[in-house]
């Protein structure tokens, strides 16, 4: 009897309602700030911070803007990359692309050229703070070297275990050079399964990627007596490969970087002020200052990552 009494249906609670606004926040420090290869930071340590709001008009399509700050090195003297972005990310099944706008801001920066000249090679004049600093190596760099980038990027999801991401960038004025830049580069990433440590709630990872940088020809501040109009400046590979562990939102990646750019060439693309020597001569470098800030390195960094959503209810 007791079966077949009536029991009273208990309504079910309503659905949470959706909340489109979302926000991801974190920082991080490196022992070195490797970008495309090339360290930011003169192979020392760098912090990092970044902010980035989202809104998700639907669970396959998501706006955003960010920004994000590092501390660098510079021969310039600019002390702080300041990179402000913008874009959209939709998602198609295993497929999910990220394109937008990309701005690098370096400020602070004072502009070296020195060494007695009061004009370039082409005989363009020079500012008096151009004239006034001289780097010991006499490499020069412009005061301001903010630029931006317009990008896109999809990663293909095959399984919960391996990933592949494209990605493609193109600047009209690379580092504020005069030259034009374009990146493509490829990653693969294992992501191991969540009982590869057991019940420690650590995960492991192990990704790498192979790139290309392509450059154009400077304006003439960076020219020289053979090309005074300008460098053509050497397209580079670039590759990495890492492992990393993770904990909740905290992540250790450990990681080794390097890439083919010759020493002397590698001082003529970043001004490195530490470049030395004069061994390494190449057309656009005949001073032959070489620079090991294209060179093998190795980086550890420590990140914290979260979002409102997910971690802060």
């Amino acid at each position: 009897m007791a079966a077949d009494m009536a029991v009273k249906a208990v309504k079910a609670p309503p659905p949470a309602p959706f909340d489109p606004w979302d926000i991801a926040f974190g920082a991080g420090i490196m022992s070195d700030y490797i970008f495309r290869g090339v360290t930011q930071s003169n192979h020392n340590p760098s912090v990092t911070a970044y902010f980035e709001p989202r809104y998700n008009v639907s669970k396959d399509l998501q706006l955003y803007v960010g920004t994000s700050t590092e501390s660098i090195s510079f021969a310039n003297r600019a002390a702080a990359e300041v990179d402000v972005y913008g874009g959209i990310r939709p998602t198609f099944g295993a497929f999910a692309f990220d394109i937008g706008v990309w701005g690098y801001l370096y400020p602070g920066g004072t502009c070296y050229y020195g060494g007695g000249a009061v004009a370039d090679f082409a005989g363009n004049p020079l500012s008096a703070e151009c004239q006034a600093n001289t780097l010991t190596n006499f490499n020069v760099m412009k005061k301001d070297v903010s630029f931006f980038e317009v990008y896109g990027k999809a990663t293909w999801t095959i399984n919960d275990n391996w990933a592949f991401t494209i990605n493609e960038y193109y600047s009209p004025n690379f580092l504020n050079t005069g030259a034009w830049g374009n990146y493509s580069s490829i990653i693969g990433k294992y992501t191991a399964p969540s009982t590869v440590f057991g019940s420690s709630g650590v995960g492991m990872y192990v990704s790498g990627e192979f790139g290309r940088q392509w450059l154009g020809t400077s304006d003439s501040f960076y020219g020289v007596p053979a090309f005074p109009n300008g460098i053509k400046y050497a397209d580079y590979n670039t590759w990495n490969i890492g492992i990393g562990f993770t904990y909740k939102v905290f992540t250790l990646d450990l990681r080794y970087s390097d890439t083919d750019m010759s020493k002397g060439d590698c001082s003529a693309f970043t001004s490195d002020f530490t470049a030395g020597g004069n061994t390494n001569v190449t057309p656009i470098n005949p001073g032959g200052t070489g620079s090991n800030w294209c060179g093998a390195a190795g980086i550890a960094k420590l990140s914290v990552d979260l979002t409102a959503m997910s971690n802060l209810k």
